[in-house]
């Protein structure tokens, strides 16, 4: 076979194999980038086998999102007459897939929410578009990892046996070896499948992802078999917390399983609480701690309504689902108060785990709560699902928003010293019983701020 389509792409080393196509690492030599090729096999050229080619290109053509692999062009090479060869161009995601991932140990927690999140957010927009995957697993889920492993990027594909419209049941010669260990009763069944079965199979995904092996092992009669007496066991080994969600995404009523919109919700919040569990690997050198938090006495406080009026504020004028003021310590970052997000630290780390790269929140905007003597305390800043920008008005009102919370800052730290002073020194003034200072400098409840800028 030639190594070219169309003198245009020139086809490296095969990266993937499957029933009916190679998908190839290759180069664009027309726009100079290298590429995904997949070739369906020449032997491939039936009628029903160029209708189900047509139909994946159909389906991965109308579809655009950051966790999806994004289709880049499709074609049939005739250059060689006697092997008529269709073919289309993806993304190359440069990483490996979560099935040789596996095949090394299962992942910390951290990472299976991670990646179960993309992969959620994935299928509930494929679900929106009125499409079922059907064939979620290990294999089509794409990785990408920072250098230290502990940031995972996660990309779905391979929509060969997709749905659009009412799901019929997968044909016999459409399930591949690898796709039975992840088909949900209905499809063992071989019955019609909807969005639920993607769940169940993510579920069983997730689940290996924990343990490392298969929740229903063995040759594929027996393990299609085995789903429809038994649910998946969720071992020990699996954290406590993430048992509920693995037995509601697996359960054998398809009635029974959430949507994938409140599965996606609940990943976002595994992986927010995993992320405030996680420490920093190293110690902080006296030198970087940040000055000026401390004296205000606010770190580690309960949540305060002063703050948390602030933060609301802030999320409905610039209509962002998440609020937050942050202050730094020596090894955390402090959530003081918080709009939407239900979380009250996590590690101090140069990459902030709330972002795109972490948790698919690709717009942050923060502004610094920056002291009159030019001490950094922390952030105000709001976060969002949407890629988007600020204008200048909306930046202009999250600054002013901020000097608010520093006025509130200011104003604790300086009653705090009054009150830490000798009566004597403060110039006649009253005290209660015991000497208590009574002072009306500054105010410890709640701020009036406008409602709009």
């Amino acid at each position: 076979m030639t190594d070219r389509l169309q003198t245009r792409y020139r086809l490296d080393q095969v990266i993937a194999t499957g029933g009916m196509a190679q998908v190839y690492r290759a180069r664009d030599e027309f726009l100079g980038r290298d590429v995904a090729i997949k070739v369906f096999r020449a032997s491939a050229t039936a009628e029903l086998d160029f209708k189900r080619q047509e139909d994946e290109v159909n389906v991965l053509a109308r579809l655009n999102h950051p966790n999806l692999v994004t289709l880049l062009d499709a074609a049939v090479d005739r250059s060689d007459p006697d092997a008529t060869r269709i073919y289309y161009v993806m993304e190359l995601v440069e990483g490996t897939d979560l099935k040789r991932r596996l095949d090394e140990g299962p992942l910390v927690a951290r990472q299976v929410a991670q990646l179960g999140y993309h992969a959620a957010s994935a299928l509930e927009y494929v679900h929106g578009q009125g499409i079922v995957h059907r064939d979620v697993k290990p294999a089509n889920i794409l990785l990408t990892f920072d250098d230290d492993g502990s940031r995972v990027n996660a990309k779905l594909g391979d929509f060969g046996v997709a749905s659009i419209g009412p799901a019929e049941a997968i044909a016999d010669d459409e399930i591949v070896t690898g796709t039975v260990a992840y088909l949900s009763p209905e499809q063992a069944r071989g019955e019609e499948v909807g969005a639920a079965s993607d769940v169940y199979s993510l579920g069983l995904v997730l689940l290996q992802c924990f343990t490392g092996v298969l929740a229903f092992p063995g040759p594929p009669q027996h393990s299609a078999l085995a789903r429809l007496i038994d649910d998946p066991a969720i071992p020990g080994s699996v954290p406590a917390e993430w048992a509920p969600l693995l037995r509601a995404m697996t359960a054998r009523d398809a009635a029974e399983r959430p949507d994938i919109h409140d599965v996606a919700l609940a990943l976002r919040q595994m992986f927010l609480a995993e992320s405030g569990r996680h420490k920093a690997d190293r110690p902080v050198d006296g030198a970087e701690r940040p000055a000026g938090t401390g004296r205000h006495g606010v770190l580690g406080s309960p949540p305060d309504d002063a703050f948390d009026r602030i933060t609301a504020l802030a999320a409905r004028v610039l209509r962002a689902p998440v609020a937050i003021v942050s202050l730094v310590d020596d090894d955390r970052v402090w959530f003081t108060s918080t709009e939407g997000l239900d979380i009250r630290e996590i590690a101090r780390d140069p990459a902030n785990p709330l972002v795109a790269a972490e948790l698919g929140l690709p717009f942050y905007a923060g502004v610094p709560l920056t002291t009159p003597d030019g001490r950094d305390l922390g952030t105000l800043c709001v976060l969002d699902v949407e890629p988007r920008t600020l204008a200048p008005a909306e930046l202009a009102t999250l600054t002013d928003l901020a000097a608010l919370v520093v006025r509130e800052l200011e104003l604790r730290r300086e009653a705090g010293a009054l009150q830490a002073l000798e009566p004597e020194l403060l110039g006649g003034a009253d005290t209660g019983e015991g000497g208590t200072i009574i002072t009306n400098r500054a105010s410890t409840g709640p701020i009036e701020v406008p409602a709009t800028q």
